[in-house]
């Protein structure tokens, strides 16, 4: 199992190379996420010596038991935040790619420890003002992140979004742009902020992504496989 886990790491890596040569950008510029929820520890592992340092979970619980064993790695959590999960995810989490509602974002910020760096932070969009998902609309995105910015042991790195799924690239491409150019409109009004990531593009658009200007793709299934449960990645 661990070949084909490390072959479909590879290909995955050389997507995100040919979607960078094709779109004229640097392929570091794009920052992969390992998206391993559901997945056992000895996966991570496996991946994490071949070069890969960040994942991203799901579910608190099961991420706890993985972050124990390997807090050397940087770890995102990118699912739904319920209000009483917020104290193990400021306290164990690098990023959080799902911030949704400004409540969540001072929880977060009061319950991050003294002694860690500040937590990076990316708001969640509802870029296709879908009525079945969670997020910020674009309007409200420009309206809440000056103050969410100010909360003091946040790191506010920029947007996230899960697209409405759509049958062609140059049809994935238009959230995907609206996404850039959003966050290019609070890049101008909060110019000294570290507003730098654009965290879109999965394991079905992410070329589609990367032509728009995605800074970290989350890819789980075209690298770990099929899940049993549905997946966001």
């Amino acid at each position: 199992m661990s070949t084909s886990l490390i072959e479909r790491f590879h290909s995955v890596q050389d997507r995100i190379r040919q979607a960078c040569l094709h779109s004229k950008r640097l392929p570091e510029s794009v920052h992969l996420l390992a998206v391993s929820k559901t997945k056992p520890i000895e996966d991570i592992l496996t991946l994490a010596e071949n070069g890969q340092t960040c994942f991203g979970e799901n579910y608190v619980q099961e991420s706890l038991l993985k972050i124990a064993q390997s807090p050397e790695l940087e770890w995102h959590f990118i699912g739904p935040i319920q209000s009483n999960k917020t104290k193990p995810i400021a306290e164990h989490f690098d990023w959080v790619h799902s911030v949704d509602r400004l409540k969540i974002a001072q929880r977060l910020s009061s319950q991050r420890p003294a002694n860690l760096a500040p937590l990076n932070i990316l708001l969640e969009v509802n870029i296709s003002e879908e009525a079945s998902k969670t997020g910020f609309s674009p309007d409200e995105t420009i309206e809440i992140a000056n103050e969410i910015s100010q909360l003091p042991n946040l790191c506010l790195r920029g947007l996230m979004a899960i697209p409405q799924k759509a049958v062609n690239i140059e049809a994935q491409r238009v959230p995907f742009a609206l996404m850039r150019m959003l966050l290019q409109t609070l890049q101008k009004q909060n110019p000294n902020a570290p507003l730098d990531t654009l965290s879109m593009g999965m394991s079905g658009d992410l070329e589609a992504a990367i032509m728009e200007g995605a800074t970290m793709v989350r890819i789980g299934t075209d690298i770990f496989g099929a899940r049993d449960i549905s997946s966001n990645a």
